[in-house]
């Protein structure tokens, strides 16, 4: 059974980034290099909340970003999520005035997926946070994704040694 990836708003952006600054250059090449290269070795999902978040605005790339989440299937937002994503709000665990990215982590613990792929690294992929995102989780008694980029989410390869 192929692991679960719950893949945020940030990736399929950055797929289709455009800026010219090294670290924009960089994440879109490591993006396309995942999507290319590493997804097929993974379950993917998505929710509403991403689509709803690419369709919001005008920005070059958006109908790219659409396409390529497009085939992604949708895991349901069930009634719960609401109350977990207020509870990471509370616990100070997301920030409370963009409730996305707590909306994202919720779905992503709620459905137990594997990983939560983003380039989000101030509010999810940041290390300072696992430590808070277990206790929380554990009172919530939910799954901790492991949340990272891209360029870290390799598959293993057979011939690896520790």
């Amino acid at each position: 059974m192929k692991r679960t990836v719950y893949i945020e708003t940030t990736i399929p952006s950055f797929y289709g980034e455009i800026r010219t600054e090294p670290e924009m250059v960089a994440r879109r090449m490591s993006t396309r290099h995942w999507w290319s290269f590493e997804r097929g070795s993974y379950e993917l999902f998505t929710s509403a909340f991403v689509l709803g978040e690419l369709q919001d605005g005008d920005y070059p790339g958006k109908s790219e970003a659409l396409a390529l989440i497009a085939e992604v299937p949708l895991l349901e937002v069930a009634p719960e999520i609401e109350s977990i994503a207020s509870f990471y709000v509370s616990r100070h665990l997301m920030p409370a005035g963009d409730r996305g990215d707590a909306y994202h982590l919720a779905i992503a613990s709620f459905y137990a997926t594997d990983f939560l792929l983003t380039w989000n690294c101030r509010h999810l992929a940041n290390a300072n946070k696992v430590q808070h995102l277990r206790i929380v989780n554990a009172e919530l008694g939910l799954a901790v994704p492991i949340i990272t980029t891209p360029d870290l989410l390799l598959r293993e390869s057979d011939n690896e040694s520790g």
